[in-house]
């Protein structure tokens, strides 16, 4: 006799916050720190840009001489909301579920309930989308706000590097090294500058390490092949940060409090319902509807150098 599952589920305010709370920052860039997260944004957020002429300091004098200009700027981080309405057959994921139960499930937090399951599923499909739309989403597509590459790709302020081209193993250190050297001196040694690099890049310096660049034939401390630095990747002195929403032969050097993520998160429009349609068409299917808001924005285009090979 086949399994039946029935679900009746409707999650609202902060509670279904929680759901999509998950499904946003579960992303590689966000749950590692990459970005500043700005939460409950509700409309927009205006990010001041402060900008001064070199005429700051003066010798001194008796009398109060204002001198130099002072410039404020603005550049808005204005979210943008999204919606996610799913139909998923039941019978697809029962087994799994009841591996759940039963207690054989690697994963520790795995909810109890499966209507708990199902969003949990579709959590982890929207922090994937969102990771790559972070970086490289295109307003006018769907389901899509303009991401930082997007948004450093039409700012006349960012600095593009010239030497463009794939990045392989044997190239890797001369790319790297071309980035570095656009970064304006005045960020050059800030604890948050990283350079941001796609998984292909991370990969390429890696073998370089290992001693197929001018490390030696042994590598970074004769360890050959076998390197493992995790998250401790540095070059010249700056922190590498993979950001998995990158494109291949892409890199971003920027300060993290340059970087913004904004989201509603738990305003009270948030709202997740599981719809089982058994009662209503006999069907074996779950609708899922989840709401929320998303979107990027950087504050001086300036202070970014950007690596884009496409």
């Amino acid at each position: 006799m086949a399994t039946t599952t029935s679900i009746t589920s409707t999650y609202a305010g902060e509670f279904a916050g929680k759901y999509i709370s998950a499904a946003l920052l579960s992303g590689s860039t966000i749950e590692q720190g990459g970005v500043e997260v700005k939460p409950n944004v509700k409309f927009k957020e205006v990010i001041k840009k402060v900008a001064t002429d070199a005429n700051i300091i003066k010798d001194a004098t008796c009398d109060f001489t204002p001198t130099g200009t002072v410039t404020l700027t603005e550049r808005i981080l204005q979210p943008e909301e999204f919606q996610v309405n799913l139909e998923l057959c039941k019978s697809n994921f029962t087994s799994d579920w009841e591996a759940v139960q039963m207690g054989y499930s690697a994963f520790d937090n795995m909810p109890p309930k499966f209507s708990d399951f199902m969003i949990g599923h579709v959590a982890g499909l929207v922090a994937e989308k969102n990771e790559k739309t972070i970086w490289e989403g295109v307003n006018a597509n769907a389901g899509e706000y303009d991401g930082l590459v997007t948004l450093a790709l039409a700012d006349a302020d960012v600095i593009d590097v010239a030497s463009h081209a794939a990045v392989t193993a044997s190239n890797v250190i001369d790319k790297l090294g071309s980035i570095v050297d656009a970064i304006p001196s005045a960020l050059y040694g800030k604890e948050d500058l990283h350079i941001y690099i796609s998984q292909n890049i991370a990969r390429a310096y890696v073998r370089a390490l290992g001693g197929f660049a001018a490390t030696g034939s042994n590598g970074y401390e004769g360890r050959g092949t076998n390197q493992s630095l995790g998250n401790n990747l540095l070059f010249d002195g700056v922190k590498l940060f993979v950001a998995n929403g990158l494109n291949d032969d892409t890199a971003m050097a920027a300060e993290k409090s340059n970087l913004f993520f904004g989201t509603g998160l738990l305003s009270d429009y948030n709202e997740v319902k599981v719809l089982d349609m058994a009662d209503l068409d006999g069907s074996q299917n779950a609708r899922i509807v989840m709401r929320y808001t998303a979107g990027v924005q950087y504050g001086i285009g300036s202070d970014i150098v950007l690596y884009h090979a496409a």
